[in-house]
């Protein structure tokens, strides 16, 4: 099996093939990539991993999945370490691509290969993600606004009004997307809104697919061990993915106070003394848990292989 390590940047992919001296630069765009997957069929690579680079690593992910190689995205954390811990200190981008290489090689059978998401899931990706733009850009023009000279305000509110109106289409549209593919579970307990069932949809295909404790630790609101010896160290949440965690705290803030299971769930722990924080958390996981095992009755009534 050959292997091969990408490191994205946002104008260049560098290429590390495993018993290859060098690397291989590419552009970041359509033509490069092309002539990448080239090189790759070229070469017999059968396994590559490459780094989330905040977006930028997207386009060679559903290049790759597309044409059929098995690809892994990992944590640029989990990457570093696994740096560090050969003993490599020093990064370039092409120590990093050989590094990605190596970890294809030795833990290949670890990582989980990528699946790239249909069509109207991508959509509603690059849907969601220009909305949660928008809606920072609006917050900040009207804290602006209120502090501007009448002037400059006068100004500022047209740029309010025409972000209002962005906002106002964006949500329209996702709101036609995701009413066409949602699924009961999402709309089984009282908090869940549209901008949760849009995110799980675009950003949690996982859902149903994994066990109660995989889906809490992708969505990173499972409390991770710190235990050593005798001595047992303070769990804490860490990881997962950022936008579906912020999603799934505001369904969870509603449903605490509207949801009769989840208030009283959460009244117990407060109870118990748990801090208002932690018993939130612990609401969020419970919600996630409840949406994922519902999911996982649909799927196996359609007959899907899940968990």
């Amino acid at each position: 099996m050959r292997a091969a390590g990408i490191d994205v940047g946002k104008t260049n992919l560098d290429l590390a093939v495993e018993g290859q001296p060098g690397v291989t630069r590419f552009a970041n765009n359509r033509a490069g990539i092309n002539k990448l997957l080239k090189r790759l069929e070229a070469v017999g690579v059968e396994r590559l991993v490459v780094e989330a680079t905040g977006g930028y690593e997207e386009p060679l992910l559903e290049a790759c999945c597309d044409a059929g190689l098995w690809i892994a995205r990992v944590n640029p954390r989990q990457a570093r370490d696994f740096a560090r811990a050969t003993g490599e200190l020093a990064k370039t981008d092409a120590i990093d691509a050989r590094l990605l290489a190596l970890m294809a090689r030795m833990f290949g059978d670890r990582l989980r290969r990528h699946v790239a998401p249909p069509l109207w899931q991508r959509e509603l990706r690059d849907w969601l993600r220009r909305r949660g733009q928008v809606v920072v850009l609006l917050q900040a023009q009207k804290q602006q606004t209120a502090m501007a000279p009448p002037a400059v305000r006068t100004l500022a509110a047209r740029t309010v009004a025409a972000l209002g109106r962005e906002l106002a289409a964006i949500e329209r549209t996702m709101k036609a997307l995701f009413q066409a593919h949602a699924f009961p579970a999402l709309r089984s307990s009282k908090g869940l809104g549209p901008v949760f069932q849009a995110t799980v949809l675009a950003l949690l295909p996982e859902l149903g697919h994994l066990d109660r404790r995989q889906i809490a630790k992708l969505t990173g609101v499972a409390p991770i061990n710190r235990d050593s010896g005798q001595g047992q160290g303070k769990r804490r949440i860490r990881g997962g993915r950022a936008p579906v965690r912020v999603a799934l705290y505001m369904a969870t803030l509603s449903a605490v106070r509207w949801d009769p299971l989840m208030k009283a769930h959460y009244q117990q722990l407060r109870a118990r003394g748990k801090l208002g924080k932690v018993a939130l958390v612990a609401c969020m996981r419970k919600l996630l848990g409840i949406v994922n095992a519902k999911r996982r009755d649909e799927l196996r009534s359609e007959g899907l292989v899940t968990v």
